[in-house]
């Protein structure tokens, strides 16, 4: 059988770009191992005509943060009408907004942890009220529409003011409840629940040097240590969460696990392929080879997701 000619995007002008670069890097290795015929592309002001020029018969979308998985390369993609992976426009533009896709977790009973939106500019001391009022301290900021916890803290009252301008350049801020207990993410791949792993990082949370710095030595924990009925619970809020926001492909769905409850933080619609990324290592664990896996979502690749 004839193998696919794929495009990879990657690189692009986020906070994520390494990651994607790595990520694109390791997937196009994988897949002229294989002999597909594959080439890498930036996407910059040649895109379209490096598109027409190239033919391909798939986009690996491996773009990561603004503009890659925002919904905004999803629109280019649509109306190239080539077959592209991952998330649609729509469910891309969702999870990207932890606004609102927290706003779908409520509607939909997934707990998720409690948050309040913090306008740039707005007055800081009635923040601390408002956060003494609605949540307690210690709490979580982070920009509404990054990812891979680029700019994430963990605030009490005493540095709430001064990690806040660390975020100046962000017009919205999501402000949560900080959730301590495990960290537990878990991959889906299309309708399958494809496993879970449990993260202990040696960092105060399991922020973007956690997951990308091999120096910072975070343990993954596979098979994860929960109860039949537990792995079953959390793999199940995964799914739903997918379903709920019209997710395609796969995605990963960021856990706390508190006094015997799941809280979503998120969900991930274009998880990382690097040699440190959770999805392939859930995979494998699953039986699912890095190419297997890579395959898959190549085949799952179409337009008007």
């Amino acid at each position: 059988m004839k193998k696919k000619k794929v495009l990879i995007l990657c690189g692009g002008i986020s906070k994520e770009r390494l990651i994607s670069l790595d990520t694109g890097k390791q997937v196009a290795k994988e897949l002229k191992k294989n002999k597909y015929n594959v080439s890498i592309f930036e996407p910059n002001n040649n895109l379209l005509k490096n598109i027409k020029t190239y033919k391909p018969d798939v986009i690996f979308n491996a773009l990561h943060g603004q503009f890659g998985e925002d919904g905004y390369i999803q629109t280019i993609l649509e109306a190239q009408r080539v077959p592209y992976t991952h998330s649609g426009v729509i469910a891309s533009s969702i999870a990207m907004d932890k606004e609102i896709s927290k706003k779908i977790f409520i509607k939909k009973k997934i707990l998720t942890p409690k948050y309040i939106k913090f306008i740039y500019g707005e007055n800081k001391k009635k923040l601390i009220k408002n956060i003494e009022n609605r949540l307690k301290f210690p709490v979580v900021i982070k920009p509404i529409n990054e990812g891979s916890s680029v700019h994430v803290y963990i605030c009490t009252k005493k540095n709430i003011i001064k990690n806040l301008n660390f975020l100046s350049n962000y017009k919205e801020i999501l402000i949560e409840e900080f959730i301590p207990g495990r960290e537990i993410q878990v991959a889906i791949m299309g309708s399958k629940k494809l496993g879970a792993i449990e993260l202990k990082p040696k960092r105060k949370f399991y922020d973007y040097e956690a997951k990308y710095n091999p120096k910072a030595k975070t343990e993954h924990i596979i098979p994860v240590d929960l109860n039949r009925n537990n792995l079953k619970v959390i793999m199940d809020i995964a799914l739903k969460a997918h379903q709920v926001i019209g997710c395609k492909g796969v995605t990963r769905s960021d856990f706390k696990f508190y006094k015997g409850k799941f809280y979503l933080l998120e969900i991930n619609t274009q998880p990382g392929m690097t040699k440190l990324s959770l999805v392939p290592e859930i995979a494998r664990h699953a039986g699912i080879s890095f190419i297997k896996l890579i395959e898959w979502i190549l085949g799952d690749a179409s337009i008007n997701r």
